[in-house]
Formats: structure tokens, C-alpha cells, sequence
């Protein structure tokens, strides 16, 4: 089993080239180099020629590099999706995704370019369009041109859209979170949760990595280099978690147990489903003990 973790991926600003630098030194799992929201307008094509210069240069070692570029809607989205295929990142993320058309227009126009096919998709829900059509957005994971591998949650800009509050717990949210994580789910791609914005309320922030990592989100989306350390934690299963896995694998892995459903293990019963949980828990372990 063959498990890319995801559990931080941070976004930086496409303008700042320090920024980007550094990003090769952080130990996240993954960096988006945004050219959308990040850059001011007057900003935009000095951000897309830094960004494409670093792609093209290397350097981010095992991190996942994604280019956000901004929306079909606006005046840079050409320009932006051209450069970013010819860079050749791990994936570019396209903003505010609502219709399966996009997905289609987006794997055409990659197609055309011939880009290499190493380079996925990976669309912002950040609409209140786009939660209606999650089903039918998450299926396109199924054909091989749109190249869709994932989801991230754009949750600022869903409290923009429907006037929802961002309160603890994420109550007005919470149903179109787990709409939006049972589509990926259900079509086999990942999906990452939104930004927390408050970067000085750790407790708040853990609280909420919790909340996402219970859920099934496969990590969350940062806006700091503070809040890394503790979202790796909470993504990253426990010593606890992964010795118990090794036990249930081990047991099933006993000649008496082969064609076994159910086995007894230290008093209760444990079934073949969760054999496969405990080798996807070790496997995300391992990925991560390899960095």
C-alpha cells in the first residue's frame, strides 16, 4: 500500500521569494505556491514568473508542491494554468470549482499542452454551488483526463458566500464538511481541510486539527509556519495507534486466521475491515518514519 501523507500543506505567497525558500526548508508534507489570493493584482505576473522559476528549480525534497492559480473567471487564470503545466509541479489547484465543467475544461486545456501526467488536479470547494454538486465533482476523479486527485476545503470563502459564522466548533459547517469529505471518500481522493486564521490561539487551532483529523480529512491547509509542528502531530498516528495496528495485521497474518472474517484479540472481536484500517495506519506511518 502506497500512502503520500498529507497531513500540513501550507500555503506561500508566489510574490515573496523568501517565502519560498523557505518553504524548501519546512518540515510540511506539502506547499501551495499561491498565485491567487496571496498576490495583490499589480503582483500577479512578477509571482507567476518567481513561482515557475522555482518549480523548475528543485529543491523541495520529499514536500508535494502545488501551484494554486487563480479562477477561469479572471484575466490571469490563462496565463497561470500555461506556465504552472510547463513547470511541471506535483499538482496545481484550481479555485473556486463548482461545476464538473470546469474540471473538463481544466484536463482539456492540460491535454492540449500536453503536460506531463504526473502533474494532478486539485480543486477548491469554496462555494456553496460546489457543495451541491460534490458528488458529481468527486466522480470526475474517475476519468483519467481531468486528473483530478483531491479536494481542499476554501472555508473563508464559504463564510463569505453563505454569511455562516467561523465559530469554535464549526457548527453552521460541520454538515457540508462531512458532504464534501464522503464524496472524496467514496471516489477515492483525498481531501484537505480549510485554514484556521487565528495563528495566535494554539488551543483553538488544535482543537480544530482534531476535529478534522476525526472526521476523515487527510490533514489541513496552514497559513503560518507555526502551526505545522502540532498539525503533523494530530494527523500523524500514535506509537498507541500504530502498535495496536501491527497486532491486528499479525493476528490475521496467522496461518489459522487466513480465511478468517473475524478473529478474537485481547478479548473482543475484530474484523477483517479493520485489518485493512490497521496496514492503511501503518502505511501512513511508515511514509511519514521515511522523511
Amino acid at each position: 500500500m502506497t500512502i503520500r501523507p498529507r497531513r500540513s500543506v501550507l500555503y506561500m505567497p508566489g510574490s515573496n521569494a523568501r517565502a519560498i525558500e523557505k518553504a524548501r526548508t519546512l518540515p510540511v508534507d506539502g506547499v501551495i505556491l499561491d498565485l491567487e489570493d496571496a498576490v495583490a493584482p499589480e503582483a500577479k505576473e512578477q509571482a507567476r514568473n518567481q513561482v515557475v522559476e522555482a518549480v523548475k528549480a528543485g529543491g523541495f525534497g520529499n514536500r508535494e508542491v502545488f501551484i494554486r492559480v487563480n479562477g477561469l473567471e479572471s484575466p490571469w487564470h490563462a496565463d497561470d494554468l500555461s506556465a504552472a503545466a510547463h513547470a511541471g509541479p506535483d499538482a496545481i489547484l484550481v479555485p473556486k470549482v463548482s461545476t464538473v465543467e470546469t474540471l473538463e475544461r481544466v484536463g482539456k486545456r492540460l491535454l492540449d499542452m500536453k503536460t506531463d501526467r504526473k502533474t494532478r488536479i486539485w480543486a477548491m470547494i469554496e462555494t456553496p454551488q460546489a457543495i451541491f454538486n460534490i458528488n458529481a465533482l468527486a466522480a470526475e476523479a474517475h476519468d483519467s483526463e481531468t486528473r483530478l486527485a483531491g479536494f481542499v476545503m476554501g472555508t473563508n470563502d464559504l463564510a463569505k458566500e453563505t454569511r455562516a459564522r467561523l465559530v469554535p466548533g464549526r457548527a453552521p459547517m460541520l454538515s457540508w464538511l462531512a458532504r464534501c469529505l464522503l464524496a472524496a471518500h467514496a471516489h477515492g481522493i483525498d481531501i484537505l481541510d480549510g485554514v484556521y486564521n487565528d495563528i495566535g490561539n494554539i488551543a483553538g487551532f488544535d482543537a480544530e486539527c482534531m476535529q478534522a483529523r476525526d472526521m476523515g480529512f487527510d490533514g489541513k491547509t496552514l497559513i503560518h509556519p507555526n502551526q505545522i509542528e502540532p498539525c503533523n502531530t494530530m494527523f500523524s498516528p500514535s506509537a498507541e495507534e500504530i502498535a495496536q495496528a501491527r497486532k491486528i495485521i499479525a493476528a490475521f497474518d496467522q496461518p489459522e486466521n487466513k480465511g478468517k472474517g473475524v478473529v478474537s484479540l485481547d478479548g473482543r472481536m475484530v474484523e477483517r475491515m479493520h485489518a485493512d484500517m490497521a496496514r492503511r495506519t501503518v502505511a501512513i506511518a511508515d511514509a511519514i518514519g521515511a522523511r
